[in-house]
């Protein structure tokens, strides 16, 4: 079964961690820190904080899907909705190796689908293209294009990024 992913920007991490640690009556599965991670089952949902320097609030939403078929299968719903869709194949994010795929919302909310393929040791790879400013993991919608219709491979940013 998929988990739904929510990802805030914080501007204290420590606050922020008691806070939803009583909340969720849990303490963080994953904390470093920059980030911590919640991974619920009641509610079913991936849940992460960071304080990477960026705005606080919702960063992105997203999809976490149980293997690369659903992932898949995400990406192509993804790609019937419309937007634009940004693959990254074995990426390094949020201390996570994860294949994804990334769009906007009508309203310019990120969202990530992605399937988890083990741990890392760093926030995000410092080769990503898409990190430039070293606080994201998300691409550059001004990057985005649609996925192609040809072959297996559904797109590539217009810049080569990711």
């Amino acid at each position: 079964m998929n988990r739904f992913h929510v990802h805030l920007n914080v501007s204290d991490l420590a606050t922020n961690i008691r806070f939803y640690t009583e909340l969720f009556a849990a303490p963080p599965t994953v904390q470093k820190p920059d980030y911590a991670k919640w991974m619920l089952e009641d509610p079913r949902v991936n849940f992460a904080i960071s304080s990477t320097g960026r705005e606080p609030g919702i960063d992105h939403l997203g999809i976490q899907a149980t293997d690369g078929d659903a992932l898949a299968d995400l990406g192509l719903r993804l790609d019937a909705a419309g937007g634009s869709v940004v693959p990254e194949e074995a990426t390094v994010c949020c201390y996570a190796r994860s294949d994804k795929f990334w769009t906007e919302d009508p309203q310019g909310t990120r969202w990530e689908t992605f399937h988890t393929l083990g741990d890392a040791t760093t926030y995000h790879s410092g080769e990503a293209p898409c990190a430039t400013d070293g606080a994201s993991c998300t691409p550059n919608p001004a990057e985005m294009k649609p996925m192609t219709q040809e072959g297996s491979s559904c797109c590539s940013p217009k810049s080569g990024c990711c």
